[in-house]
């Protein structure tokens, strides 16, 4: 359809069910008022004659696995209701041009940019040049688009601007070029090969996936090539919870060389025994080789193979926890997953600033409301800022968010919907 022809579409109800299943049925009217909007700006930047379609690729939350994917651990994430939209369509060339919202548009010549440019790291045009040389490197098209997008999730905040981002771009190359046929974990390995090789940030896999799959998901990353996901059917709002992330206002930004020293650290204690990764070591293993270690890579590159180790077993049990409906073991095991990732992976605040650590503070304020109640918070996402996890009962619910906005600013506690799919085209 020409974008008119979509917007009539859109508004008289013929994307209604697709997009209650995707959000939720009190979120119907406004998600048709975003998605139209973008209609109007894509036919303002793009004109109104092309062929044009809707996307949307899901913001993550991790909810079990802090820092396990890159050293091939196991990690439980989910979709949320947060996301990136966007309205795309073909062009003759082969060239790229995306226009965010809020942000400068991309334009990039996918016959010039075919190889990582380390000029152009940390760069949004380098992530869809990334996706584009992954798709040709496994033998799909790719071709040029115009796209229009913009996305509520929050960049710095924790649940993957960047994977998110990626996502859609490879969204947008299968259905365009390869008939929608380039499955969602397929596009999620090829946009880690984008942020790891073309955008200069060494992250694994699990954001990528969380974003692309859709639902809640258990990964086991032991052969990273070809990960183990395994759906959990659970619900948690029908459990009588509410997913909140708290957003404290700290920004991602400049924190790439603190994201880079955990794998480092974590690698350079695995080549101590031989191994590439952590996942090929053993906890009695690393315990005989501490006084070794410590001569060698330093008491904080242990401190976080501990934490891996340890994770990786509660990442297992809160699966099982999870799939029999023992909300204690879980929220035991969250709990115990955020004072590990504060004492011994250290990724709560960066040391390049110990005057900011809205973490620390978040963290602190959501334990002195939760804790006399059935519920469990940690830190979420990367870490060093942005945001922490909270597992609310819903009567509470209200109330903890006006108590997190009173301290942290007017909206920062975000109530969210964990949502059944990723990667998807409405």
């Amino acid at each position: 359809m020409n974008t008119t022809e979509l917007k009539n579409a859109l508004l008289g109800g013929s994307y209604d069910e697709r997009l209650t299943y995707i959000y939720g049925a009190e979120a119907l009217d406004a998600q048709k008022a975003r998605y139209a909007k973008a209609i109007d700006e894509f036919t303002a930047l793009y004109g109104a004659d092309r062929d044009a379609a809707l996307y949307s690729v899901a913001g993550r939350s991790e909810l079990s696995g802090n820092h396990t994917d890159h050293n091939f651990g196991c990690v439980i994430a989910a979709s949320i209701d947060l996301d990136i939209i966007a309205v795309a369509a073909p062009r003759p060339d082969n060239t790229v041009r995306i226009k965010s919202e809020g942000f400068p548009e991309d334009i990039v010549d996918l016959d010039a940019f075919t190889e990582p440019r380390p000029e152009r790291f940390d760069r949004s045009d380098a992530l869809i040049a990334g996706v584009a040389a992954g798709f040709r490197t496994r033998g799909f098209a790719v071709g040029g688009f115009d796209a229009y997008t913009t996305s509520n999730v929050l960049k710095g905040s924790g649940i993957s601007s960047s994977a998110a981002f990626e996502d859609m771009v490879g969204n947008i190359f299968s259905h365009l070029y390869n008939d929608g046929k380039v499955d969602n974990v397929e596009i999620a390995k090829l946009s880690q090969y984008a942020e790891n090789k073309f955008f200069g940030k060494p992250c694994g896999l699990m954001d990528q996936v969380a974003c692309a799959v859709g639902g809640i998901v258990a990964i086991d990353f032991a052969d990273p090539s070809a990960p183990i996901i395994e759906k959990v059917d659970f619900d948690i709002t029908a459990a009588g919870y509410h997913l909140c992330i708290v957003n404290t206002g700290g920004n991602h930004a400049d924190l790439t060389d603190d994201y880079a020293s955990i794998p480092k650290e974590m690698k350079s204690v695995a080549a101590h025994f031989g191994k590439s990764v952590l996942r090929e070591v053993s906890r009695e293993e690393l315990l005989a080789a501490v006084p070794a270690l410590r001569e060698t890579v330093g008491d904080r590159a242990i401190l976080r193979a501990f934490h891996f180790l340890d994770e990786n077993v509660r990442v297992g049990k809160q699966k099982a926890a999870l799939n029999s409906g023992d909300l204690d073991a879980f929220f035991e095991n969250v709990i115990a997953s955020g004072r590990s990732s504060f004492c011994y992976l250290q990724n709560v605040y960066t040391t390049q600033n110990t005057a900011e650590q809205g973490l620390s503070l978040a963290l602190n304020l959501a334990e002195s409301f939760l804790s006399d109640k059935r519920a469990a918070w940690r830190v979420h996402g990367g870490g060093f800022a942005g945001t922490i996890q909270a597992f609310v009962p819903t009567e509470s619910v209200e109330s903890f968010r006006t108590y997190m906005d009173a301290a942290l600013g007017e909206g920062r506690c975000m109530v969210l919907r964990i949502r059944p799919v990723g990667a998807v085209k409405i």
